[in-house]
């Protein structure tokens, strides 16, 4: 699920932004870095980029010939968020169809529960459609369910994962 990971990162810092004292730089470069790393989102090796933990290092920074900005090679500790298959997590119901339910969890917004994934539970169409058991165990929109990753995709033009979750084995379901 959450991840902490070391990585190598360029960060380009304008010849306007350089302060002639460079007691700046470091500011310079950490608000630069965390720009970066929250317009990059994802990857499909690590996952969703969450927070910017420590800077590590700060390399020799080499200036660009044509712009005259700065390039600093840096490496920093983060923490990331991925699904894995087997894994045992809580979404939250944010659509409902009669052939399943999509949920949210932590980053990712695509997560399938198919009904024929949901043992038990069968569709009542209404206004608002349902899943309920014979138990009456409902999954309703804004419901906490705990499910069983099954296996996860990477969109690459999207930038992002979807995710196939079921609801068999032990202790999974709606949480009360």
């Amino acid at each position: 699920m959450f991840l902490k990971v070391q990585m190598p990162w360029n960060v380009i810092i304008p010849a306007d932004s350089l302060d002639a004292k460079g007691l700046m730089l470091k500011k310079a470069i950490v608000i630069r870095l965390m720009g970066e790393f929250a317009c990059k989102k994802a990857t499909k090796d690590l996952g969703y980029f969450m927070a910017v933990t420590t800077l590590e290092s700060i390399g020799e920074g080499r200036v660009r010939q044509n712009t005259g900005d700065v390039l600093f090679p840096v490496v920093f500790s983060g923490i990331t968020f991925k699904m894995y298959r087997g894994e045992i997590l809580q979404g939250v119901v944010h659509k409902i169809l009669k052939h399943g339910v999509f949920l949210r969890c932590g980053p990712v917004q695509n997560i399938y529960l198919s009904h024929i994934k949901m043992p038990d539970y069968h569709y009542v169409p209404g206004e608002n459609g349902i899943f309920m058991n014979d138990k009456h165990s409902k999954i309703d929109k804004d419901v906490i369910v705990r499910f069983i990753v099954i296996g996860t995709k990477w969109m690459e033009a999207e930038r992002e994962f979807q995710a196939l979750v079921s609801l068999e084995g032990d202790y999974l379901g709606p949480v009360s």
